[in-house]
């Protein structure tokens, strides 16, 4: 694999001295346990990337994320320095001002990612490959050379309109529509749990462009979300993703140009290619929630001494943290031939389900029983396990939620249609 550009300047020197800035208070550097020699498996730029993005995640990120968590805010301040580690679209290629890493690189990169928050991670992903990746993959080359720079320095940032307040796990039943008007087009519809939505650039569209039925017509539009028409209203009363911005979108007459189709797009094929995507980085990004939960509880196993001993010496706990060891070594090498499999081109739809829907349950599972583990600390936001498990609850939810993974599967396994 040839080294990118993007990552040459991966660690920039304001980065280097960020040890003097870290202020948090309890979680020292992580640790990981490599049971299975695990890196030995990776090349040494898959390694080198990890790397690079992990220390940015403990010097950067954890250090805010707290505070951005109570405050219910995104911290855009991140937003930049995530563009310069080059990792919006880091898989897409380098004529685009990407870095070009392979599938296994970019996983490690949401991994780390999920490890500090799920909401920054959410935030990465939408950009790359619910944004960045449609229109690299349905896009003209004008629009390539037009968009996809801007996006990975994070200059444009870009939302994805697909699900609708009555169509989630069944996008095929959108209402959101798109009429020829002359050269250009006039959009009507709302889009809902829209990641990004209030503080974008551009949205990604998805609308049928026949009649309400006809799922064939469906195509996707680059809107810019200054557009007369169009609107988003942040997403009040979450109890999940507290860092992170969701939002509901309004389109009333939204009039674009030609040039905002994607003019390879057609049917409901091109939004489910993206969410293959996004789940792909989710099933890698669960494991990084799950470390984080693993790191802290088997720490505090250590240090926390209940009737003269510390409670790692007792049994009920050792359990909790071997099945949290063995249930993370399994995804890891589920999840890395999986990688393997999308770098050969061989990767289907199917198995990306089947790593998105196994890794979220083990890292809700892995974070519930942290949680447990700390016992009352549990529940205060200087420990990480109930901010990661508040937050996998939605993410076993988007993306196709367990259940719709688990009809795939089982379409996949029969023959037979359960949905």
């Amino acid at each position: 694999m040839r080294a990118s550009p993007a990552l040459a300047c991966v660690v920039p020197p304001r980065y280097l001295a960020a040890e003097r800035q870290r202020e948090r208070r309890l979680m020292p550097r992580f640790q990981p346990i490599d049971f299975y020699e695990f890196d030995a498996l990776l090349s040494e730029e898959e390694r080198l990337v990890r790397d690079t993005v992990r220390e940015w995640v403990d010097d950067n990120l954890l250090p805010v994320i707290e505070h951005a968590t109570i405050e219910r805010r995104f911290p855009k301040e991140l937003i930049p320095q995530m563009a310069e580690l080059g990792i919006y679209g880091a898989n897409l290629p380098e004529e685009y001002g990407c870095a070009g890493l392979n599938s296994v690189a970019y996983g490690l990169i949401m991994q780390e990612l999920e490890r500090g928050d799920s909401g920054i991670r959410s935030f990465a992903s939408v950009q790359g490959a619910l944004c960045m990746y449609p229109i690299f993959a349905f896009g003209s080359e004008e629009q390539k050379r037009s968009w996809l720079p801007r996006m990975a320095r994070g200059e444009v940032i870009g939302c994805f309109g697909l699900t609708e307040p009555d169509y989630g796990s069944n996008p095929a039943g959108m209402r959101t529509t798109a009429r020829q008007d002359g050269n250009g087009w006039v959009l009507n519809g709302a889009k809902m749990w829209i990641t990004n939505g209030s503080m974008a650039d551009i949205a990604i569209v998805w609308a049928k462009t026949g009649d309400v039925d006809d799922v064939a017509s469906i195509r996707g539009f680059i809107v810019p979300t200054k557009a007369r028409g169009f609107s988003a209203r942040d997403q009040k009363g979450k109890l999940s993703l507290l860092a992170s911005d969701t939002s509901e979108l309004a389109l009333q007459d939204v009039r674009v140009g030609p040039e905002s189709l994607l003019p390879n797009s057609g049917g409901l094929k091109g939004p489910l290619s993206c969410l293959t995507q996004a789940r792909y980085g989710i099933a890698w990004g669960a494991i990084g929630a799950a470390l984080a939960c693993f790191d802290e509880a088997l720490r505090y196993s250590k240090e926390r001494v209940q009737f003269e001993h510390p409670i790692g010496a007792t049994q009920l706990q050792q359990l909790r943290l071997v099945e949290m060891l063995t249930a993370i070594t399994q995804a890891q090498l589920l999840t890395l031939q999986l990688g393997r499999l999308k770098d050969r081109g061989t990767a289907r739809p199917q198995q990306v389900s089947l790593a998105k829907r196994a890794n979220v349950s083990m890292a809700c599972d892995i974070a519930r029983e942290a949680r447990r583990l700390l016992g009352a600390n549990g529940i205060l936001v200087e420990y990480q396990a109930m901010r990661h498990m508040a937050n996998l609850e939605s993410v076993y939810t988007y993306e196709g939620t367990h259940d719709i993974h688990t009809l795939i599967l089982g379409q996949e396994l029969t023959g037979f249609s359960a949905f």
